[in-house]
């Protein structure tokens, strides 16, 4: 299922640092853990994060603040662009494709028909928009300070 949530993420990634990220993104677990429909789809529960696509859930809270800390100091959409394509969408993947590969006993072949590949295009185009939006938020930030 397409949804907005990875370009939530990589907005939060470029606005807030490193560790806010992640109590931000680890605050996003927690409650759909404890029952507030806010995974993809609108589910919830604590056992999504053991099912065929918890490894993107497990993935996020070590991917986006890693492009949080390598996002760079200033606002600069080829950086952010680069980063989140570059680092942020391949790892994400590795962390879904290990979970639907264990979870439903699929191969890789299979796993990235199903989780990676039909992706690729709206991944890329929710990381450039990401950026663009982490930098436009950034820079109304620094105005209003």
């Amino acid at each position: 299922m397409v949804t907005a949530l990875t370009l939530a993420l990589g907005v939060t990634a470029f606005v807030l640092p490193p560790k806010q990220t992640f109590l931000a993104l680890f605050l996003y677990v927690l409650l759909g853990c404890i029952g507030l429909p806010v995974f993809v789809g609108g589910t919830a529960g604590f056992g999504k994060l053991f099912g065929p696509t918890g490894g993107y859930i497990f993935a996020w809270l070590v991917v986006y603040p890693i492009i949080s800390a390598l996002k760079g100091a200033r606002p600069n959409f080829k950086r952010y662009a680069l980063v989140d394509i570059v680092i942020g969408i391949p790892l994400t993947y590795v962390g879904g494709l290990i979970s639907m590969m264990l979870i439903m006993d699929v191969s890789l072949e299979a796993a990235l028909v199903m989780a990676v590949l039909p992706y690729i295009p709206g991944d890329i185009i929710k990381c450039l928009m990401a950026a663009f939006l982490g930098v436009k938020v950034n820079e109304a930030l620094a105005h209003n300070r």
